[in-house]
């Protein structure tokens, strides 16, 4: 990047996620890598207490102001710390089912080693750190699972 502003795209939406349209807006000429990270829904449990029970989807919930203005704060840092051209960050909210894609993140930079650093640190990051809450939901129940960065606390409803 040579000063210029990068272009960032972020959000928090109860919206589809368009992993394609997301993959488009980390490109561009000047950029040799891209890196990108999609989380989907899976079956197998999250939740310390319910390693048995399969999930059936996932409901997220966030505060939108604040989960918005932490990924933009986010993408703005990865832009600064490994000097990217093109940065996306997009979270879901709201049930998602098995397969459907909950989180983007795509980094476009000069090279591929920035962009894939930026990109595992974004999605580390706002795993840890995003006010976006996750329920599984079983078949027979559901649980509130806690951050990846330590906070284990489930609240089972079962």
């Amino acid at each position: 990047m040579t000063g210029e502003t990068p272009f960032i795209r972020t959000g928090v939406t109860a919206g589809r996620l368009d992993v394609a349209r997301a993959l488009a807006d980390a490109s561009a000429p000047g950029c040799g890598g891209i890196g990108a990270f999609v989380g989907c829904v899976r079956s197998s449990p999250a939740a310390p207490g319910r390693r048995d029970a399969a999930v059936v989807r996932l409901e997220y919930e966030a505060h939108p102001t604040l989960a918005a203005e932490a990924l933009d704060g986010i993408a703005r840092q990865a832009a600064r710390r490994w000097n990217l051209e093109r940065v996306v960050g997009l979270h879901r909210t709201g049930p998602c089912e098995l397969g459907e894609p909950t989180v983007v993140v795509a980094c476009g930079a000069a090279h591929r080693g920035p962009a894939l650093e930026a990109c595992r640190w974004m999605i580390d990051t706002i795993k840890s750190s995003v006010p976006i809450w996750k329920r599984e939901v079983y078949a027979d129940g559901s649980s509130w699972v806690g951050s990846e960065a330590g906070d284990d606390r489930v609240e089972s409803t079962h």
